[in-house]
């Protein structure tokens, strides 16, 4: 092959690291789509890769590169997706658009960045984009393929790297749910000390911002309790997410367990200087900080590796799922003794065995086991505990961190922190800003420029992301191209969306979750098609969504036509209020406004749940001759025969072309109201 074939395109420099591609898979598939399926990677690298391309009459010239948000797997198109881990119908959705897939493990077999951060950021993935065109060229003939790179949360990270870094590889991106290079830890910092404060008090707390609720979160809170929730507030936590704080403790407490490692190496002294100098929380600590902290000698009882805690039906941490994909991970443990308290966020100090010496942590607790999690520091060495080494239980680093973001305020630019100055000065003990050192783990920080065309997808209740970032980058990028930007960028924010699509477990309680929140996906799909056209076509998308910026909250208007962007607007009504009381048995009218913004399509799909079992089982029905249901009005009625309180919620969907058949770039959301039935 000739030098431009090698690079696959005139754009960029060649790697050196990557000049040596090979196959080792090569052949025709037919499940779970019908495509020429090619696996291989790079000699004397870990860099692997997976191609999936469609026959020649379903490919239009263009190929779609999904960022998995850690390294290690090029072959999740072909895995079950993981809650919070994989992007869902990758392979389908791609050909679907007339896109061949591409995937890699980002040069990595594992989840963990290593030494140069360059290599997962982009650097990998730039290589592999490159060499796809190069098979692209050999299976349908000499052209250049359009590329388009997306992901979420570190997979947005690492996609905004490849489009900052590698100009002329990709014609497009879309990340999602994407963050800051200074929002780590912070951003899970400020949520795990508000979890670890107003946990006995979230239910009055969602109560109060549930529909026809008295939408004032602070009654009953005491000093302490209200500063803590005004704290994550104004730093973007977005309060309607605490519905789910359960499995966010859970979740996220095995995520922020990644962190611990490098907080640790970057910032040695923090962990002391908190428990013993002026201006920290530590050194004059609240009662409720005295009655949390843990310390406690035991001995491991057992060690469940992670198949094995998979089923168990435990919920495993990221890195005890994903550290390495070539070996299992110790994924829960159980203590000849457990101490009374809080053990989420605990330390495990390895005192003898194997891995003495090292840590991990605890990231929930289900009976008598204990889901964990570990940093990049100590992950290999994990792999040989066993029943009988002793340890030692330790929550005060856990502790510490939680108050890390108070002592790491940035620029002006970043104005969530506004809350910790006084005079435009810091009003706590400043440490070295060590969000720039994780950037994501992409061995960059985003600078706002780059060539071609982006669209990002930020959600409204953004648990991990919190939305306010998304208008950060979008302020980075008007810097950069000023009255350009309308040419080259779009921001839709998705209402009633959290970090990671919903999935409901066996015994969740009603009601279940996917009657509270959507999935984003179909906003992700049409995103990518409405890039591909605006690239191929010259076709601008709909306008961004319009928004404002409130106390680090983000605030859109309540109506489509107002708030524009692509999702459907729904207003639900009970009895023509937000909330009814009512008797068992009497009938009750539900009435639901549904409307598109200019340009996004027509609504294709309304459903009913009204017990809030998630089966939505009353589907309205639309007349199919007539596909321009860009404003729609319903009225039904429904009866409970038991008493309780009921939020019953109308599910829509719209759709550009207004397919009512297809599952692809179906654009979802909620209206909810509350029934109070005695």
């Amino acid at each position: 092959m000739d030098e431009m074939s090698a690079k696959g395109g005139p754009a960029g420099s060649r790697d050196s690291l990557y000049d040596k591609p090979y196959v080792d898979i090569d052949e025709w598939r037919v499940e779970p789509v019908g495509c020429r399926y090619i696996h291989g990677g790079f000699k004397d690298t870990d860099c692997r890769f997976s191609f999936y391309f469609p026959p020649p009459e379903r490919y239009e010239g263009r190929f779609f590169q999904p960022l998995m948000a850690v390294s290690g797997i090029e072959t999740a198109a072909l895995r079950p997706a993981m809650q919070g881990m994989m992007i869902p119908d990758t392979l389908p959705s791609a050909i679907d658009s007339g896109a061949y897939l591409v995937e890699s493990n980002q040069g990595r077999t594992v989840m963990f960045p290593g030494d140069d951060p360059t290599i997962p950021g982009y650097r990998a993935s730039t290589a592999v984009a490159k060499y796809s065109r190069v098979m692209a060229a050999e299976m349908y003939g000499a052209h250049r393929p359009y590329g388009y790179v997306y992901g979420g949360s570190g997979g947005a990270f690492k996609t905004m790297a490849c489009m900052e870094n590698s100009p002329g590889v990709w014609d497009g991106a879309v990340p999602f749910v994407h963050g800051t290079g200074i929002g780590l830890p912070s951003l899970f910092t400020v949520q795990a000390h508000a979890i670890r404060i107003l946990r006995d008090k979230f239910p009055t707390i969602v109560d109060a911002l549930e529909p026809g609720g008295s939408g004032d979160v602070y009654a009953g809170l005491n000093i302490e309790e209200c500063e803590a929730l005004a704290e994550v507030t104004r730093m973007g936590f977005p309060p309607r997410a605490w519905f789910n704080f359960e499995r966010i403790a859970r979740g996220y407490t095995g995520v922020f367990s990644m962190f611990f490692d490098n907080m640790m190496k970057y910032d040695p002294d923090y962990f002391n200087d908190f428990w013993t100098v002026p201006g920290y929380l530590g050194a004059n600590p609240p009662e409720s900080l005295l009655r949390t902290r843990i310390q406690h000698n035991t001995t491991i009882s057992k060690v469940v590796m992670s198949k094995e805690a998979a089923a168990m039906g435990l919920q495993i941490s990221m890195p005890a799922r994903l550290a390495d994909s070539q070996e299992e991970m110790p994924a829960a443990i159980q203590l000849e003794s457990i101490p009374e308290g809080n053990l989420q966020g605990i330390t495990i100090i390895l005192k003898s065995g194997g891995a003495a010496g090292h840590v991990f942590y605890i990231s929930g607790v289900m009976n008598d086991m204990l889901t964990i999690g570990f940093g990049e520091e100590h992950f290999q060495a994990l792999k040989s505990i066993k029943a009988g080494d002793e340890v030692m239980v330790d929550n005060s680093v856990y502790l510490a961190s939680q108050t890390y973001h108070r002592h790491q305020v940035p620029s002006p630019d970043f104005y969530v922190w506004d809350q910790f100055k006084a005079a435009g000065q810091p009003i706590y003990p400043q440490r070295p800003l060590i969000g720039p050192r994780f950037g994501g783990g992409t061995g960059s920080i985003q600078n706002g420029r780059f060539a071609g065309k982006i669209i990002v997808v930020q959600c409204l209740m953004d648990e991990a992301a919190y939305p306010w970032q998304a208008d950060w980058y979008r302020n980075l990028v008007q810097e950069k191209l000023g009255q350009r930007l309308d040419d080259q960028y779009r921001l839709y924010f998705v209402d009633n969306a959290m970090h990671t699509g919903p999935w409901v477990g066996p015994g969740d309680p009603r009601p279940v979750i996917t009657t509270r929140i959507i999935n984003y996906m179909g906003v992700l799909q049409q995103a990518l098609r409405d890039l591909s056209d605006w690239v191929e076509k010259g076709l601008a998308p709909p306008e961004s969504t319009t928004y404002k910026v409130v106390d680090g909250q983000v605030i859109v208007p309540p109506t489509a036509a107002e708030r524009k962007g692509i999702q459907p607007v729904v207003t639900v009504k009970v009895n023509d209020n937000e909330r009814a009381d009512v008797a068992v048995g009497e009938t009750v009218e539900f009435t639901a406004m549904i409307e598109v913004p200019p340009g996004a399509g027509t609504v294709v799909a309304a459903h009913w749940d009204f017990e809030g079992a998630g089966d939505y089982p009353l589907r309205e029905k639309f007349d199919y001759t007539n596909s321009s249901f860009t404003r729609m009005t319903f009225k039904t009625t429904y009866a409970f025969s038991d008493p309780g309180t009921y939020f019953p919620a109308l599910r829509v969907a719209s759709h550009r072309q207004g397919d009512f058949q297809t599952r692809f770039a179906r654009i979802q959301n909620i209206g909810r109201v509350r029934v109070v039935v005695r």
